[in-house]
């Protein structure tokens, strides 16, 4: 993988690709679980740790081949029974499924051999082990590719490395096994082998869908085995109900959620534990990580990540939605705004060009455009309270720690530093000041100068002083400004 994170933690759809091992053998309700870990190890244990039901990592503190692995497992697995089952799965492998394995148990206790071997017939066999027959088709032999001949390399039927052996066989053939092969490794394989020569029976369960098996060893199979599983999941959700317009650019992670009657529009990325109710419309263009989405909510150009978005809410588009953000029922939250551990009561609205960080929002008020909730002094972050049926005004900055009463207003550019009353309007502003003349007098010679005074020649003429009654108009079919003088300056910019 050319990466300093172990192979089997690479992640497809959400999952590493053990956890995608371990969930498929999961309905065989195993006594113990084992995971054999080499390189990486410490990072792997700590991937498994705390998994429930229990995982235990078994160190091969010498990389001595596949079959090495399982006989340096098996004594960590305590007193195994001469009848019991040992199931052997790579953990590179993550579409395989738990129906699949299922069904290779039940062959292989419906009828009893030493081994059960899953196998695909595959048109490309490059790189796995052949499957070699006897006469009457009984499994003889697995041959590695590195050992085969041309016409072993030319058999398609392959193993999938994935075995289900009874354990008293398998405990004595592991014990014979040796290194003497083109790689000097002891192979798993070889016990397929052992059991022939012995007079034991090997049966095959062959794989309907060889891509099942495939595993990864590059960033190629990587992204093969990424794509396979997003076409596996999101036709999985159509089949429930889930309405995908364009599946190629649709991704869904394995532990997401959604109901019947949502919809998902391009562009449209679902990661986590993301759970989607029904009727929601999602997209296009949206990334929603851990989120939760009510019933026929509309998220559109939206990024959130562990957000709650309520029932009958309407988020974006170009939305951010940051941890910890609760939306409630009919919520409006549209372009560009940001939030950050807010919550937003029932039909509340933040409609445009907002950031709301720790603040609460109560039902029904209004955050005018422009509003910023400046929560951070610099050492600490403080928390903002907004009461129901609030109405601030635009370009207001809340400077936290601050309450606002129910029913209060906040005047347009106003910057909050004490708590509003309710039905109290907070106004901070301060006189405007206008200097006449300033720009021809500072700017000569711009085109702001030239409109200004081409302006005034023409009020004056009009009989109008242009001033805060007035509108000057400057002539939309005059060739030029004429020649005037302002407030002591003329139009060429020198003093008159």
């Amino acid at each position: 993988m050319r990466s300093a994170t172990p192979k089997v933690l690479h992640r497809v759809a959400g999952r590493t690709l053990v956890d995608h091992v371990l969930a498929a053998v999961a309905p065989l309700g195993a006594e113990r679980q084992l995971v054999v870990v080499g390189h990486g190890r410490e990072q792997v244990a700590a991937a498994l740790a705390g998994r429930v039901p229990e995982v235990t990592p078994v160190v091969q503190a010498r990389q001595g081949g596949t079959g090495h692995a399982v006989r340096a497992a098996l004594p960590a697995a305590g007193d195994i029974r001469p009848d019991d089952l040992v199931v052997v799965v790579p953990g590179d492998t993550p579409l395989l499924t738990g129906a699949t394995m299922s069904a290779l148990v039940a062959a292989h206790a419906h009828e009893p051999a030493a081994a059960t071997v899953l196998t695909a017939e595959v048109p490309d066999p490059f790189g796995y082990g052949r499957v070699l027959r006897d006469p009457s088709g009984r499994i003889r032999a697995i041959v590695e590719q590195a050992d085969a001949d041309a016409a072993t390399a030319a058999v398609r039927e392959i193993n999938t490395g994935v075995y289900v052996f009874t354990a008293g066989p398998l405990l004595a053939a592991l014990s014979s096994l040796t290194a003497d092969n083109a790689q000097g490794e002891e192979y798993l394989t070889d016990v397929v082998g052992a059991f022939f020569d012995g007079g034991r029976t090997v049966r095959a369960y062959p794989l309907d869908d060889p891509g099942e098996a495939a595993g990864v060893n590059d960033r190629v199979q990587l992204a093969a085995a990424a794509a396979a599983m997003r076409d596996r999941l999101v036709t999985a959700a159509m089949r429930a109900g889930v309405t995908v317009l364009d599946p190629a650019t649709t991704w869904i992670d394995a532990d997401v959620a959604l109901e019947a009657d949502v919809t998902l529009l391009p562009h449209t990325f679902l990661h986590g534990s993301t759970r989607v109710a029904a009727g929601a419309v999602i997209g296009p263009d949206c990334t929603l990580t851990d989120t939760l989405v009510g019933a026929a909510a509309t998220v559109s150009r939206t990024t959130a990540s562990r957000a709650v978005i309520g029932p009958d809410a309407a988020v974006g588009p170009y939305t951010h939605l940051r941890e910890g953000t609760r939306v409630g029922r009919g919520v409006k939250l549209g372009a560009f705004v940001e939030t950050k551990a807010a919550e937003i009561a029932d039909g509340a609205k933040v409609p445009h060009l907002a950031y709301v960080g720790d603040a609460v929002i109560g039902a029904r008020s209004n955050i005018g455009c422009g509003t910023i909730v400046a929560n951070y002094d610099g050492v600490a972050k403080h928390r903002t309270v907004i009461g129901a049926d609030v109405k601030i005004g635009s370009d207001t900055v809340l400077v936290a720690p601050v309450h606002v009463g129910d029913g209060a207003y906040t005047g347009a550019g106003s910057v909050v530093t004490e708590d509003v009353l309710p039905g109290a309007l907070a106004v901070r502003e301060g006189r405007q000041r206008t200097i006449e003349g300033w720009v021809e007098l500072r700017r000569p010679g711009t085109a702001a100068a030239r409109a200004a005074a081409a302006a005034r020649g023409y009020a004056e003429q009009a009989g109008d002083d242009g001033g805060p009654n007035g509108v000057a108009h400057a002539g939309a079919d005059r060739a030029g400004p004429a020649p005037v003088t302002v407030a002591g300056i003329s139009d060429n910019g020198h003093r008159a």
